[in-house]
């Protein structure tokens, strides 16, 4: 999406319906039109899903605003504008009235995720997973209040009040960070076009303005779907990635960063003790296994072995941070009613010595993620003028052949 063709004002319902089913169209058609890493001949342990997203877990609906507006240089309050939010609902729309058992985990803590204090408390994540720029948390935790407000929500019979789960990598090499561009229409957009169908991956959404590994990157997703005889549960996993120095980065076990010829064009963050660039990483697990919240924060925990085998070290400066949720048990947190608040709920759970498959599921899936957001990203331009460029496909393939890695 273009910002400059956003509304910002108000418009006839007509025009705007129009408006945001066509640009949801578009996101659809990104996910269609790119290849994504399995395309270019990556090999990857585990069978995804059908739409190897997270979406293929039952119920879990994602969506996007992407702001791109303007060239350098920059002129703050003006552009240029590389930015955007990303929506994850666990149960789409009644995501806040029927909340999902949830635990995170904070691998380095120089990053932000509200509302994870009362997630640890009571194992609970009632409404949507929000991602977008470090200086746009704020904005977007109080539109989600909003929202649920305006959607008639914060009321009895639901939660009264309201503590939104909204995560943030930094996307100020790219994008007008201090302009604060993200606006509350561009917040209802992504939780209002969110969809369970293909996800878009790359410079959307709140990653628009991302760095991986000194490439472009952005946002990736991917999953996994456990075999029968192991529970046939779907894990899928959601990421976006912003984090490593280019030397760093392995794909499929692959040293890809060292071998790929480029110019070196990004260096501006690099730490005093070692030559790789500061970063984040936000990574959403999905499951429909059923799973209480002790064992989704062991979930959220094997994310970052899936992001270690992409090659990070995990810097100073990182802020990776991770959740994982279960949409079994619909219903096991929903309000009872005064009348009978000692009701008794009955919950499923996998019990801790069959989970294995699911935590193997996650690390691949994580993995994947990562690539397919480096791999669907595109050049872009720095605020400095520099060209950042995206992963680029020829010589990942050449690289993975010299190895014996690629998949024909």
């Amino acid at each position: 999406m273009n910002k400059k063709n956003f509304p910002r004002g108000a418009l006839l319902g007509t025009l705007l319906a129009a408006l945001l089913a066509t640009l949801f169209a578009h996101g659809t058609a990104w996910a269609k039109d790119h290849p994504r890493a399995r395309d270019l001949g990556v090999p990857f342990e585990g069978t995804p899903g059908t739409l190897n997203a997270i979406t293929d877990v039952p119920g879990v609906a994602v969506g996007f605003t992407t702001l791109i507006e303007g060239q350098p240089p920059l002129k703050e309050g003006s552009g240029p504008v590389r930015t955007g939010v990303t929506a994850v609902l666990p149960r789409g729309a009644g995501s806040y009235t029927n909340p999902v058992f949830a635990g995170w985990f904070r691998l380095n803590g120089n990053g932000e995720m509200t509302g994870t204090t009362w997630v640890e408390e009571s194992g609970l994540l009632a409404g949507p997973v929000m991602i977008t720029n470090t200086h746009s948390v704020g904005l977007v935790r109080d539109t989600v209040i909003e929202w649920y407000r305006a959607h008639g929500l914060l009321k009895d019979g639901n939660y009264p009040w309201a503590l939104p789960v909204v995560a943030e990598t930094w996307d100020g090499a790219l994008n007008d960070i201090n302009g604060f561009h993200v606006r509350p229409e561009h917040v209802r957009h992504a939780l209002d076009t969110a969809s369970s169908g293909p996800v878009a991956e790359g410079n959307v959404g709140g990653g628009t303005g991302m760095v991986c590994y000194q490439f472009k990157g952005g946002t990736g997703t991917s999953s996994r779907r456990l075999p029968a005889d192991v529970g046939g549960y779907t894990v899928g996993v959601l990421v976006q990635c912003n984090c490593g120095g280019y030397d760093e980065l392995r794909v499929a076990g692959v040293p890809v960063g060292r071998e790929i010829e480029r110019v070196k064009v990004w260096g501006s963050l690099q730490t005093p003790v070692k030559d790789a660039a500061m970063g984040s990483i936000i990574i959403v697990v999905a499951t429909d296994a059923p799973l209480l919240p002790t064992q989704l924060k062991r979930l959220a925990r094997r994310a970052a072995i899936g992001l270690a085998r992409t090659g990070t070290t995990v810097s100073d400066g990182d802020g990776d941070i991770f959740i994982a949720f279960s949409t079994a048990n619909a219903g096991i947190a929903q309000d009872a009613g005064y009348d009978s608040p000692y009701r008794l709920r009955h919950a499923e759970l996998m019990p801790n010595d069959y989970i294995d498959p699911v935590f193997a599921a996650t690390v691949q899936a994580t993995e994947e993620a990562i690539i397919n957001a480096m791999v669907a990203a595109e050049d872009m331009t720095l605020l400095d003028g520099r060209k950042l460029i995206a992963l680029p496909h020829e010589q990942l393939r050449a690289v993975l052949e010299k190895y014996r890695r690629l998949q024909h």
